[in-house]
């Protein structure tokens, strides 16, 4: 089966885009301070930057799948947005970037101090959402989350320029910064509508799966995607050391002068500009990139089968064909 990207994720938005509005309304009532205006500003330009807004659509069709009525899903939603863009604000100060979605980063336009305590004060407020659902399962759940994403994060900042690192630690990484979020944002939208826990393991097992293919797709689309898909730099990752699979199956299969050149390049960070041309030759000839598609493509099948257990439904539909856009980025 294949779609068209652009109308896979049209169709999620379209569908629930009166929601979406709702989340929209009480996400910008949430940022508004009268304390300082830096606190809705750097938030505005992050949130309304024209992301995809995958993780709160995932609440919505979660809870929609499983028939919810009330409105404790568009507070959840906007809860899921908030710790994503507080994410987003901090990586981009630890990794000290310059792009984000094709314009320049909160930490460049304001500074790091001021992009570190609004992420902050955006998780302060996810919680207040949490709380205002009187469900303490669903802060359980968010509040383990929020921690493994921050797991996650350390994790992969730990193994940053260390050409050692195994494709069993790269997936610990990933299933801390990127699917625990995934999947703590489809469960919610189940727990909220009391179904049985077959319901809601089957959805947090297919948010996690979607969020694992997610990142193989970024990590992927890193070295071969393009800066109007990405709206970064292509080579960030290859040029900040980090060590994501591509690279992890490109070093394993190296011969001894392939890997003095990972070595000087990752490890010493001593990188010319020829060096990720070079690189990207190197992964051609080990078939990285067609490996690691595959790894992503294994995944999304994961994803599309938790489904299964769900009546038909438009909603079931939108959300099969989530799992084929995810990996069809890749050009």
């Amino acid at each position: 089966m294949k779609k068209n990207i652009k109308n896979s994720v049209d169709d999620l938005q379209l569908y629930f885009a009166q929601d979406m509005q709702a989340v929209d309304k009480l996400i910008n009532s949430y940022i508004t301070s009268n304390v300082t205006p830096v606190i809705s500003e750097l938030s505005n330009h992050l949130i309304n930057a024209g992301g995809k807004r995958l993780r709160p659509l995932l609440t919505l069709a979660a809870s929609d799948l499983c028939n919810y009525s009330g409105a404790s899903h568009i507070k959840l939603a906007a809860a899921i947005e908030f710790i994503h863009t507080a994410t987003l604000l901090h990586d981009d100060v630890v990794d000290e970037s310059f792009q984000r979605r094709g314009k320049p980063t909160a930490n460049i336009l304001w500074d790091n101090q001021s992009s570190v305590l609004v992420g902050d004060y955006l998780f302060s407020k996810s919680f207040q959402l949490m709380v205002e659902t009187g469900s303490l399962k669903v802060l359980s759940i968010l509040a383990d989350a929020s921690s493994t994403i921050s797991e996650g994060e350390i994790l992969q900042l730990s193994a940053v320029r260390n050409i050692k690192t195994d494709e069993s630690t790269y997936f610990k990484i990933i299933e801390g910064k990127t699917a625990a979020l995934f999947a703590a944002a489809t469960e919610v939208g189940a727990i909220i509508s009391n179904v049985e826990d077959k319901e809601a393991d089957a959805l947090a097992n297919f948010g996690k799966a979607l969020g694992i293919s997610f990142q193989i797709t970024d990590d992927l689309l890193d070295y071969v995607g393009s800066e109007e898909v990405l709206g970064k730099n292509i080579g960030d990752d290859f040029k900040e050391g980090k060590v994501t699979l591509p690279l992890i199956k490109a070093i394993s299969k190296s011969s001894k002068e392939e890997k003095r050149f990972w070595e000087e390049v990752i490890n010493k960070g001593m990188q010319k500009s020829s060096d990720l041309e070079h690189a990207l030759l190197l992964m051609r000839q080990h078939n990285v990139f067609d490996e690691t598609r595959s790894e992503a493509i294994k995944w999304s099948k994961k994803a599309r089968n938790y489904l299964d257990i769900f009546p038909e439904s438009k909603t079931k539909v939108i959300l099969q064909e989530l799992t084929y856009f995810v990996v069809e980025r890749i050009t």
